[in-house]
């Protein structure tokens, strides 16, 4: 994926925790030296918070994993527009200074914050397909309008059931993945 990265691309590596006899492996720590020893920079480290999954009995019951955002140079697409999110007080104004009562607010939003509460794919979700683990178009339409411009390529080397490829076709972009399962491809 790092060979096939554009200079301006961002890889999105999304990932939860390991269970091994009770004991919590946070992955996305454990692989973060990988990804530096491919020479990429981490941009944000953003928390997938969502309702429902499977409930504990020795421990708190999970509730996020976590998407690692690493580029290749320090020149990388972020279009922060297409995925502002309604301000809290749109109509806020500057209370002094040289703007003192003007809107200081941005008419389209604000920036999203590193935390997504964005609902997870479970058995009564609209997108449900028999695969598993699946991610909702949602999660990964954010990612795709705010890290490629229309016309750039989105590879997901991990499709599944193809979240990646249709939020990627539903805005423009063109769309390659691939999966060891043939059932998925299909």
């Amino acid at each position: 994926a790092v060979r096939l990265l554009a200079e301006n691309g961002s890889i999105c590596w999304q990932v939860g925790n390991h269970i091994d006899k009770g004991e919590v492996f946070p992955l996305d720590i454990i692989l973060y030296d990988l990804f530096k020893n491919h020479g990429l920079q981490l941009r944000n480290r953003i928390v997938w918070t969502f309702g429902h999954g499977l409930h504990c009995q020795k421990r708190l019951s999970g509730r996020h994993e976590t998407i690692l955002w690493f580029t290749k140079s320090d020149d990388y697409v972020f279009n922060l527009d297409p995925i502002r999110v309604p301000s809290k007080y749109p109509q806020k104004k500057h209370f002094k200074g040289p703007k003192k009562g003007q809107v200081s607010s941005n008419p389209l939003g604000k920036n999203p914050t590193d935390v997504w509460d964005i609902p997870n794919v479970k058995s009564n979700h609209v997108e449900k397909t028999d695969h598993p683990c699946q991610f909702p178009v949602g999660l990964v339409e954010r990612l795709v309008l705010a890290l490629t411009n229309k016309g750039d390529s989105v590879l997901d080397p991990y499709a599944g059931v193809g979240s990646s490829i249709v939020a990627a076709l539903r805005h423009n972009r063109k769309a390659f993945g691939c999966d060891l399962d043939e059932r998925y491809v299909e």
